[in-house]
């Protein structure tokens, strides 16, 4: 006789573990003790492990190996906890005899709508293995994406880190010493100094008030960006119109659309579906509104350009290429072309951003601790003066 404890998604699946084992159980029971439990944070997929997850899936389907045993394999290597606790899940609902898009879609959470309802057109028109491959070029694509957008912005974010740090142990440490000998001069201060010593008194004296302020500031903004509508809209609206970073975001972003359209339209994912998919996944409430107005044009009996060319944010060349579509019944091919002229366009000015942005943050960290330096030095060639 042994007792133990076995990891399983069911009682069926701690049976077939022990059976494999040549163990006969007689009794199985789930535990409820908080030290059998797994500690999940967060139950969201890593980017990089649903992208292995896609690739890796297309290839056993492709390789003749059934969906059971495919999503069984995947479940069992997969990194990712809560992905890995997904497929289990999606596999013993699809060995009850439930569809595979069925199963996936309970669990939103993991599995995204464009992958649930592409994955069901798939199985409905018999053409699962493209579909399957189709989504794994897409979701790599868009981390690709995504990762060369993160990469460029990091590096301003350090910077300014940097410099905010920078700024902050002068004016507490260096900014003091001279502030009492300037005192004890009693000289006549340039305005540049009188602000400096005003912003390290301030800084010494308040420390508090001003973290209170900012941490007050950044959850009341978080909290209003997540639940107001109006003010998410106006956010991403004047992100899409920085001078520098918005044409990469703007750029970005119809580069997403037009891939994901382009991904649902070639699988056979009716339209005014694949519209409603694509205002949830594109990631930009400001373009989302112009995909629902297109939305609503093609339901009134208009093209799907018509809202496109009245907005600021598609420039002439995807309205056009997206009518040509229309009126060839072509439409996936164009909006591929569209996706793969915007994400290399995307490349080429991530590059040469990058090559920018280095020499002028660190002009831009010279010139405020600079500011700072000179507010000192100034008064000090005038004390050197009267002495």
């Amino acid at each position: 006789m042994k007792k133990g404890i076995v990891d399983a998604e069911s009682k069926n699946a701690a049976v077939a573990k022990l059976r494999q084992q040549g163990i006969n159980p007689r009794e199985i029971a789930e535990s409820t003790s908080i030290l059998h439990k797994q500690i999940s944070f967060g139950s969201r997929v890593k980017n990089e492990d649903f992208v292995v997850y896609c690739r890796q899936f297309a290839t056993l389907i492709r390789a003749g190996i059934p969906l059971v045993e495919s999503t069984k394999i995947l479940a069992e290597q997969t990194p990712s906890k809560a992905l890995k606790q997904a497929l289990y899940t999606v596999e013993e609902d699809v060995r009850s005899g439930t569809a595979f898009s069925t199963a996936a879609g309970k669990i939103s959470k993991v599995f995204p709508p464009m992958f649930v309802n592409m994955v069901r057109a798939g199985e409905a028109t018999g053409n699962l293995e493209e579909t399957l491959d189709r989504l794994a070029f897409y979701y790599e694509k868009q981390h690709t994406l995504k990762k060369k957008i993160q990469s460029t912005m990091i590096y301003p974010a350090v910077l300014a880190v940097i410099t905010a740090i920078v700024v902050v142990f002068l004016l507490l440490t260096i900014v003091p010493q001279f502030v009492a000998m300037f005192e004890d001069f009693d000289a006549e201060l340039p305005l540049i100094t009188v602000l400096v010593m005003k912003a390290s008194d301030m800084l010494k004296t308040a420390w508090w008030l001003i973290a209170i302020v900012l941490i007050i500031a950044t959850i009341g903004f978080n909290y209003l960006y997540k639940t107001n509508k109006d003010i998410h809209y106006q956010v991403h609206y004047l992100l899409l119109r920085m001078p520098i970073f918005g044409k990469l975001l703007q750029k970005s972003a119809i580069a997403r659309m037009s891939r994901t359209l382009a991904s649902l339209f070639s699988s056979s994912v009716p339209i005014l579906q694949a519209l409603t998919i694509v205002e949830r996944v594109v990631g930009n409430p400001v373009i989302g509104k112009v995909v629902l107005e297109s939305r609503a044009s093609l339901e009134k009996g208009s093209t799907l350009t018509a809202p496109l060319q009245k907005s600021w944010l598609f420039p002439p060349l995807v309205t056009q290429m997206t009518a040509i579509g229309e009126q060839t019944g072509s439409l996936d091919y164009m909006l591929e072309k569209i996706a793969d002229f915007y994400e290399d366009d995307v490349d080429r000015t991530v590059d040469t951003l990058k090559s920018m942005i280095e020499p002028l943050m660190i002009v831009i960290l010279a010139a405020v601790v600079g500011t700072i330096v000179l507010a000192i030095m100034v008064p000090m060639f005038s004390l050197y003066e009267q002495i």
